[in-house]
């Protein structure tokens, strides 16, 4: 028992792990699923028989390893590789039978890792250790957990989603601009922390349920932070020394990229000032960008994503208004305290980009 509370505890970095090694396949997957649409100027699947139709498809390949290679990494991050395959498989069959999605691959991680933590846990003769992590536990976790959402959970799971997924259309046509706050601020909160991550990961749902204004207006609030801290060292460097002058400029590149953790040196040097500043700039550009019903075909934020945007105007438009917003509020909150002498260091190790 005290090792399932142990694991339940360390949900969050479980979940991280996930989300980490499944970005790769959203990013793959949905910019050259929103290339293939984007070239064909079509707005729906390419033509069959063109090259644009087979790139399309090679996207959504992508998309459909997305969830399995989550629930993998849940597994794995629990109970290492014997949890990869019991994980992987149940989120799988999960999304093919009932729809289960992002949210069956959480939950197929987490009892995958938890049925081989437990597995791993029996004692067997030694003659047939060699053989236990590499047939006996895949296949009996893989049975016990693929079994579980098949004949269980799966189903409610489903059923859940696809109410999730209604809502959120709803919510494009009323309450659109509420959500964008929503995620403007999640964003911005913790740069790449548990609950930025928790607003990603809501943002590739919409992706796979092709509700592409909630993936558009997050989309710019994740390149607001480090665009709005950039561009305050140029406003005003007179706030700065010359060190943070340095980061700024890196910081703006790093969010056209679309790395939200730009921002992190500035925040970490003086949050009380940076953190209401960056939530304001990413609540107000996500808004903006809602208002104006900019749409993006892909799971990632910055200027890197533009080719993917429908009505690219309106996206540049609402980033500028976020960064700017973020720079002006920065400098004006600043202003009131005494400059101080280099307070980002540089020469600190490197951060690790987990999400934009």
């Amino acid at each position: 028992m005290k090792d399932l509370i142990s694991i339940l505890k360390d949900t969050r970095q479980h979940l991280m792990t996930g989300v980490s090694h499944m970005i790769p396949f959203v990013v793959a997957g949905g910019i050259l699923l929103a290339a293939s649409v984007m070239i064909s100027g079509e707005g729906a699947v390419p033509k069959e028989g063109s090259w644009l139709h087979d790139l399309f498809f090679i996207g959504v390949a992508g998309f459909k390893l997305m969830v399995p290679m989550l629930a993998a990494y849940i597994g794995y991050s629990i109970a290492d590789r014997s949890a990869l395959a019991p994980s992987a498989i149940a989120a799988y069959i999960g999304a093919d039978m009932y729809n289960t999605g992002f949210f069956g691959a959480i939950f197929a991680g987490l009892l995958g890792g938890i049925v081989v933590f437990y597995l791993k846990k029996i004692k067997v003769p030694a003659f047939a250790r060699s053989i236990m992590p590499i047939f006996v536990i895949p296949i009996i976790g893989t049975l016990i957990t693929a079994g579980a959402i098949v004949w269980g959970i799966g189903e409610p799971i489903g059923a859940g989603t696809t109410a999730m997924t209604d809502f959120l259309k709803g919510m494009q046509n009323e309450s659109i601009v509420i959500l964008a706050v929503i995620m403007g601020l999640m964003i911005a909160f913790d740069m790449g922390g548990p609950v930025n991550k928790v607003a990603y990961a809501f943002m590739v749902l919409c992706v796979g349920e092709g509700i592409n204004t909630v993936v558009g207006f997050t989309a710019v609030a994740i390149a607001v932070p480090p665009i709005g801290m950039g561009l305050a060292t140029f406003f005003n460097k007179k706030l700065y020394a010359p060190s943070e002058q340095e980061a700024g400029r890196a910081s703006i590149l790093m969010g056209t990229m679309g790395i939200t953790e730009g921002a992190i040196p500035f925040a970490a040097a003086d949050p009380i000032r940076v953190l209401p500043s960056i939530m304001t700039g990413s609540a107000l550009g996500a808004a903006t960008a809602a208002i104006l019903g900019t749409q993006s075909y892909a799971a990632w934020g910055g200027l890197i994503v533009l080719p993917v945007v429908e009505g690219r105007l309106s996206f540049v438009i609402a980033l500028m208004v976020g960064s700017v917003v973020t720079a002006l509020m920065v400098n004006f909150l600043k202003a009131r305290r005494p400059v101080q002498e280099a307070t980002v260091d540089t020469d600190e190790p490197e951060l690790e980009i987990e999400i934009g």
